[in-house]
């Protein structure tokens, strides 16, 4: 079973299903990945205090309502268990992947294939490369581990930890609309302090603390405005004259 095809397949399915709503396409999730968790098993059983708490449900009616949709709909096939020891079995259908087997279960002998290229006592990956120049997978299941693609998994990812200098900090206030004012000193806080927080952790992103930054100042400027209008009124209602006419009603 083709793990990408699989996906892509069913959500076609649900762009053209007008019957479906989210709560059945978040159920359907949450069942794929307990069927990639059991290494896209012919059938399988589940928990539905699990599945309810994975597609974020939190009524069993609506629970029971969506899985038997999905059953109806050709989205699965369901078998409900009235065992409370032992959980309702599932079967998902397979889409979009005619040219492949449709049953997942885990074939020993690629356990014993993957063994002969890339021993268990050897956890050096390519030492003993095949004849034919080809590369062999060096990655191999372990106990739990669901059989999923590593395609471009491997990317780096930039993080812009910290700014290059107080310029790209004005630009960025100029950019989002922020208050310039803050700008500088922003940069001169965190330069300061290495582009640390205050508990010691390296800085993941520069702009969004940027961002909460100006609010969260802000917020403390009108708090601290407010207050001293509050002061402020409060000295006047306490001021007296001399000249008071006390004739003047209350």
């Amino acid at each position: 079973m083709n793990y990408i095809k699989q996906l892509n397949a069913v959500f076609e399915k649900f762009y053209f299903d007008d019957r479906l709503n989210p709560t059945h396409i978040s159920l359907y999730m949450a069942l794929f990945q307990e069927w990639n968790s059991n290494r896209f098993a012919k059938d399988f059983f589940v928990n539905r205090r699990d599945l309810m708490r994975v597609a974020k449900i939190g009524s069993k009616s609506t629970y029971h309502r969506c899985v038997t949709d999905l059953n109806s709909w050709e989205y699965l096939c369901y078998y409900p268990s009235n065992n409370p020891y032992k959980g309702s079995k599932i079967k998902m259908l397979v889409f979009g992947t005619s040219d492949e087997p449709d049953e997942g279960q885990y074939d020993p002998k690629l356990e014993q294939l993957a063994e002969h290229y890339h021993p268990m006592d050897n956890p050096e990956i390519g030492r003993h490369p095949p004849n034919n120049g080809q590369a062999v997978y060096s990655q191999r299941p372990t106990s739990g581990q669901a059989l999923v693609s590593t395609i471009n998994n491997n990317k780096p990812i930039k993080h812009t930890k910290h700014p290059n200098s107080l310029k790209e900090v004005l630009d960025f206030f100029n950019d989002k609309n922020l208050d310039p004012e803050y700008a500088k000193k922003f940069f001169e806080y965190y330069e300061a302090r290495h582009w640390q927080t205050s508990d010691g952790m390296e800085i993941r992103d520069w702009r969004a603390l940027a961002r909460h930054w100006v609010e969260k100042n802000s917020l403390m400027r009108k708090k601290r405005n407010l207050n001293n209008s509050q002061v402020s009124q409060f000295r006047d209602n306490l001021r007296t004259t001399k000249n008071k006419d006390y004739g003047q009603p209350l």
